[in-house]
C-alpha cells in the first residue's frame, strides 16, 4: 500500500492517494494545468531520492493486486463475490491508512490470514519498470548525484519487485521506512532519514507519487520536491496540486546540452 492506498515494501492495500483514486471514481481528473515550471536545476542538486512503487514500478501491479486478486481470494475463502469481499476490506484498510501496518504485509497476513507473499507471487508477472525509469536512473548516476531508493515497501514485498526489475545496481542505498519505524507520510521519518543518510535539504530532490508523502517532505525542508502524476500505467494522470508534477521521468531528465 502506499499512501494512497497501497503500501509497496509497497504493498498495502493502495495507496493515500492510489486507495482514493481507485476506489471511489475521483481518479478522473482533468490534471491538464498540472506546472512543471518549477521544475529543479540539476547544478543545484546533490541528492536525489527516489520512490520505488508509482515513480520507478508501476503500480498498476499494487491496484490491481489489492483491488481486484486479493478480494477475489478473499472472496473465494470466504462465500462471497470479489465485490462483496473489497466492500467488507475497505474499512479494515482504511483503518489503518498512512500507518506502518498499512505497508507491512506481516500484518495483513495475519490479519486476514492468508498469505499475502505467495498470493502476491501469483500476479507477480504484472511488476514492471516504468517507462523511462531506468534511463532516468543511468544519466542521474552518470552525473555523480548520491542516488537513495526510499520506500515505504515492506521487506518481502520489496524483496520481490527487485528480484524481478534488479533496480537496486542504480542505488547507493535503499531505505525502508520499517527499518525507521515511521511512514514516509510522517516528519519522524526525515528526521531518522537523516540520521541515517544525512543530507543537507537544499540540495536534495524527491521524487514521489504520493501526496501525503511530499507535504511530509516539503514540510522538512526538502527543497525540491517533484510529483508523479501516472504512477499506475493503466489510470488517466492525476492533479498533484500546487507541486511540480510530471507524467514521467523523461520530464525530468536533465538537459544533455547543460
Amino acid at each position: 500500500m502506499s499512501n494512497s492506498g497501497a503500501s509497496s515494501f509497497s504493498s498495502g492495500p493502495v495507496t493515500a492517494a492510489s486507495w482514493d483514486d481507485a476506489v471511489e471514481p475521483q481518479y478522473m481528473i482533468d490534471a491538464m494545468h498540472a506546472s512543471t515550471d518549477k521544475l529543479p536545476d540539476w547544478s543545484a542538486v546533490e541528492s536525489v531520492f527516489m520512490d520505488m512503487d508509482g515513480t520507478l514500478l508501476d503500480l498498476h501491479f499494487d491496484n490491481h493486486f489489492w483491488l481486484e486478486h486479493l478480494p477475489q481470494r478473499y472472496g473465494e475463502r470466504h462465500g462471497m463475490s470479489a465485490a462483496a469481499a473489497l466492500e467488507a476490506l475497505t474499512p479494515r484498510f482504511r483503518a489503518v491508512e498512512g500507518t506502518l501496518a498499512w505497508y507491512s504485509l506481516e500484518y495483513w497476513s495475519r490479519e486476514l490470514d492468508m498469505d499475502i507473499v505467495t498470493l502476491k507471487r501469483e500476479v507477480e508477472q504484472l511488476i514492471r519498470v516504468l517507462p523511462h525509469a531506468e534511463d532516468f536512473l543511468t544519466r542521474v548516476r552518470a552525473r555523480g548525484k548520491r542516488l537513495v531508493l526510499v520506500t515505504n515497501a515492506h521487506a518481502d514485498v520489496l524483496n520481490l519487485k527487485l528480484e524481478h526489475t534488479r533496480i537496486e545496481s542504480h542505488f547507493d542505498r535503499i531505505v525502508s521506512s520499517h527499518d525507521l519505524g515511521f511512514p514516509k507520510e510522517t516528519a519522524e521519518f526525515w528526521h531518522r532519514l537523516q540520521e541515517m543518510e544525512p543530507f543537507d535539504t537544499q540540495t536534495t530532490l524527491l521524487a514521489d507519487d504520493s501526496l501525503p508523502v511530499l507535504r511530509a517532505a516539503r514540510d522538512y525542508g526538502i527543497r525540491h520536491v517533484v510529483a508523479m502524476r501516472r504512477p499506475d500505467s493503466r489510470r488517466p494522470a492525476r492533479d498533484m496540486g500546487d507541486f511540480p508534477a510530471i507524467e514521467t521521468l523523461a520530464e525530468l531528465l536533465p538537459d544533455e546540452r547543460d
